[in-house]
């Protein structure tokens, strides 16, 4: 099936939609004796360890996280800043003992904690690293060289010549190990793939932003090589897509003619690893052949026009200027709110930040310079102070908010949320649906990978922006065709795609003596 067939996204997608009663039959118990490690694990490899003692930037977060419009003046990483990218993107920021083991707390969400999304280094000579190919463990926070020599020249052919990683002197490759995610969430992985490393990405493009160091989002590019250099075998692990860093070092001369394959050993990630057919099924279905295929696959997402407003439309009021805490700072204290103050409110203004932070942009080879692309956001308002409660969407080309229907939905907000209390307790829920048929038409099987890491991306700037505010913020899962019912017929022939709940965090109470 090639990405062209585009059957293969619809048939993934409806598949894994949840339901009132697919969750009321769910039958899968989670075998926790075959629970697997949160890290890649490689034998005999020395680490190279990465400097502790980070560079600060002061960029307010709230600046960073705009990152389509911050200028960009330096050319290359040195090694202090690769480690500035890769711990506040991907790194541990905290860990807690307990007598059964370590709980370890990244810069970014996960879905279920279960830190499924590696990360690889591609690079030339940088200063204070040699050119190589390395992988980066969080559990040590050091990278550890997989190949020695300067390889860019192969993820320069497999995207077909693209432009950014042409120039950079370095670029980040995303992968996942979907057993290790699959464990608890099965078939639906694939989706996860694409929230989790979207929501690791905003966190990336905000510091690279805070660091003025350019970076670019290269979704357009044929797997099997750049696989292939990273030693993995594309079925149970796959890279996802490549982050071109810096601009400035062009790539000499093409791809090696032979390229031998890695043979390294590695911690086995559980006892037995189960596969699921259709997580194959939508990776091979979406993956490009060819350096050319990516070149003709990459451009301008399709013309997605909307209807006049029918509804009252209210202006974004965000707060002017862009004072916060800086982007490092945010990322340390970031979490996933467990419970929201049902009694407390958030303002007009503090909604108007995040949504306009988060649907600024993201430079990718696939999306608008500015703006959403792919995806159209709504929202469900329980607790905001100057809107009416109500169902909303985001009219991007007018920064407002159209009232599509005005009424109290605390109840059913948690019910779209999967049932759980956090969609109804929370101020806001901020809902990423796309309207799949033009994006599949333009992007192939593809597109469903790009609509999915659009979403997780701008998921992942509503969670710092939240955060910068000194609000929470968590990411949640839903009932498909019912968060569709629900905002159509505006949102008539879409797919959703992500779920964030934004509010105000509620406090343990400390007992008395």
């Amino acid at each position: 099936m090639t990405n062209r067939d585009t059957a293969a996204a619809w048939e993934y997608h409806n598949a894994t939609k949840h339901t009132y009663w697919s969750v009321r039959l769910e039958t899968h118990q989670l075998d926790w004796a075959n629970e697997p490690l949160p890290f890649k694990l490689y034998r005999g490899l020395e680490p190279i360890r990465l400097p502790r003692d980070l560079t600060a930037t002061d960029v307010p977060c709230l600046e960073a996280i705009a990152c389509p419009d911050y200028p960009a003046e330096k050319e290359a990483p040195d090694l202090a800043t690769l480690a500035s990218l890769l711990y506040f993107s991907a790194g541990i920021t905290k860990r807690i003992r307990y007598p059964g083991g370590d709980i370890y707390f990244r810069a970014a969400a996960c879905t279920g904690a279960l830190y499924h999304i590696d990360l690889y280094l591609v690079c030339g000579d940088l200063p204070g690293l040699p050119a190589g190919v390395y992988h980066f463990g969080p559990h040590d926070f050091a990278l550890r060289r997989l190949r020695e020599g300067d390889y860019r020249s192969v993820l320069v052919a497999a995207s077909g010549g693209e432009p950014s990683l042409a120039e950079a002197p370095a670029a980040l490759v995303f992968a996942s190990t979907f057993w290790r995610n699959a464990w608890k969430y099965r078939a639906r992985t694939y989706r996860h793939c694409f929230w989790d490393s979207g929501t690791i990405l905003a966190n990336l493009l905000a510091i690279a932003a805070a660091h003025r160091l350019p970076a670019r989002v290269v979704l357009g590019y044929a797997e099997a090589p750049v696989d292939h250099l990273l030693g993995l075998d594309g079925r149970r692990e796959a890279s996802l897509f490549l982050v071109a860093l810096g601009k400035g070092a062009p790539v000499v001369g093409g791809p090696p003619e032979s390229l031998p394959p890695l043979a390294l050993q590695t911690v086995p990630v559980s006892a037995r690893q189960v596969e699921y057919p259709a997580i194959v099924a939508m990776h091979r279905a979406s993956s490009l052949e060819s350096g050319a295929e990516a070149a003709r696959w990459r451009g301008e997402p399709p013309p997605l026009p909307l209807p006049a407003p029918s509804g009252p439309l209210f202006s974004l009021q965000p707060r002017e200027g862009s004072a916060s805490e800086t982007v490092e700072a945010v990322v340390l204290r970031r979490g996933s709110t467990r419970r929201f103050d049902r009694a407390r409110s958030i303002g007009f203004d503090e909604l108007s930040t995040v949504v306009r932070a988060a649907s600024r942009g993201i430079p990718a080879d696939f999306l608008p310079a500015r703006g959403l692309g792919l995806n159209r956001l709504f929202l469900l308002v329980h607790a905001v102070e100057g809107l009416p409660s109500g169902a909303y969407l985001y009219r991007q080309e007018a920064e407002a908010l159209e009232l599509l229907r005005e009424g109290d939905f605390r109840t059913y907000g948690g019910y779209l949320a999967l049932e759980q209390p956090l969609g109804a307790d929370a101020c806001a829920d901020l809902f990423l649906l796309s309207p799949l048929g033009p994006v599949l038409e333009r992007f192939g099987n593809r597109g469903y990978r790009a609509a999915q890491l659009e979403a997780g991306t701008v998921g992942g700037k509503v969670y710092l922006a939240a955060y910068a505010l000194g609000r929470g913020a968590t990411g949640l899962t839903f009932y498909d065709d019912d968060v569709v019912s629900f905002f159509s017929p505006a949102a008539r022939d879409h797919a959703v795609m992500f779920l964030t709940a934004v509010g105000v965090p509620r406090r343990a109470r400390r007992r008395s003596r």
